[in-house]
């Protein structure tokens, strides 16, 4: 199928704006939390904290008990999903995403498979995990369990062994009562039990998947839905065509074709855009093939580390200016900015502003927030 391309370029600063927009980092928005996550896409969640101050920089008036709430009403699942890393996106977006994604999972983790001493086909015993799971369970729990499940043989407490279940079959993890609803030893359930809906078909979650990302990182090309995803760009170009007659298209300048949703918002290049704290692994950062739309090359590099970590950033006009830490002196939390450059005395105003809003929300929660990279970021 040969789609149309419309002959309209957009710059790298109407692209900048763009996803700006579509991720609520031009001006604070007033949506619920789970309206806001489905507005965003999905929340990268390795650290508990970061879907909260993924909201909290974007929604207007939220509070952390807002995102509790929606967890433990199960209108949010946390789970491992895009690029094989834990993120939180709504219930109704999870029974389309997992089956989107499931058959990109599986091949990424096939050859670490292969090496495990299983003695039933590893489809059957997901199923039997998953029926085991449907009350909550353990890490301990689940690989005590796994030789029950394989006829009292098989690779018992190897955490290989049930990191392949987990990740072949569709398990999230379960909120508990503590900061950030998720501490360091989660509890998993089976995603179809705790959220008491089906999953949808293959084809229904991948065109919905491609949607959603469009939605929240258009105009983009098939190789930034790849970035984001991980789903194989052979199954994601028949799918685009499909869509094609309900998306429009643009070139940027590079030449490449940007897919998008009709009537998606396009600021102008000069819109004004205000300071904005980012989390670790904020998702505008790995939307996209090119990630110079938000952050210049030279920056990257002092942002991703090499175990693939990338450090809480802030916006300034739009762009990636700085990292931050959260440090504690006599028990209050303060938020300090370091700037890659000098920064104008205007800039440096909105800067302090914004981490004395930031301070007074992760205090009460976690007043050192993100302790344990403070060594990583020193260097």
């Amino acid at each position: 199928m040969i789609v149309p391309v419309s002959d309209r370029v957009l710059t790298a600063a109407e692209l900048n704006r763009a996803t700006l927009a579509r991720q609520l980092l031009l001006e604070r928005v007033a949506l619920d939390a789970v309206e806001g996550i489905e507005r965003l896409v999905a929340l990268q969640a390795q650290e508990p904290a970061s879907p909260y101050i993924a909201l909290w920089t974007r929604i207007d008036g939220f509070r952390a008990e807002d995102l509790d709430r929606a967890f433990l009403e199960r209108h949010v699942v946390k789970a491992t999903l895009l690029r094989v890393t834990l993120h939180v996106v709504s219930a109704r977006d999870y029974r389309c995403f997992w089956p989107a994604v499931a058959p990109a999972l599986r091949l990424w983790r096939q050859q670490a498979m292969k090496r495990l001493d299983l003695t039933l086909p590893l489809d059957e015993l997901a199923q039997k995990a998953l029926a085991y799971a449907s009350e909550p369970r353990t890490n301990d729990e689940m690989r005590k369990h796994l030789p029950q499940m394989q006829d009292g043989t098989g690779p018992a407490g190897q955490n290989d062994s049930w990191w392949a279940v987990r990740t072949h079959a569709p398990f999230a993890m379960a909120p508990s009562n503590v900061p950030w609803c998720f501490g360091r030893r989660p509890t998993y359930v089976a995603a179809p039990a705790w959220l008491g809906e089906p999953l949808a078909s293959e084809q229904e979650g991948l065109d919905h998947l491609i949607r959603r990302y469009l939605a929240g990182f258009g105009p983009a090309t098939v190789g930034d839905i790849h970035q984001f995803t991980r789903v194989e760009r052979s199954r994601l170009r028949p799918a685009v065509e499909r869509l094609a007659p309900g998306l429009r298209t643009f070139r940027d300048e590079r030449g490449r074709v940007l897919y998008d949703l009709p009537n998606a918002p396009l600021p102008p290049a000069d819109t004004p855009a205000p300071v904005r704290f980012l989390p670790m692994w904020d998702s505008t950062l790995l939307a996209y093939e090119d990630r110079s739309r938000v952050i210049a090359e030279q920056y990257r590099r002092r942002v991703l580390q090499v175990n693939g970590d990338w450090l809480p950033t802030f916006l300034v006009d739009g762009h990636v200016a700085g990292l931050w830490r959260a440090d504690v002196h006599d028990g209050r939390t303060t938020i300090r900015p370091e700037p890659f450059e000098p920064l104008s005395p205007d800039v440096k105003e909105q800067l302090a502003e914004e981490a004395q809003r930031l301070a007074r929300f992760v205090e009460p929660l976690e007043p050192a927030v993100y302790k344990r990279y403070a060594n990583t970021w020193m260097k």
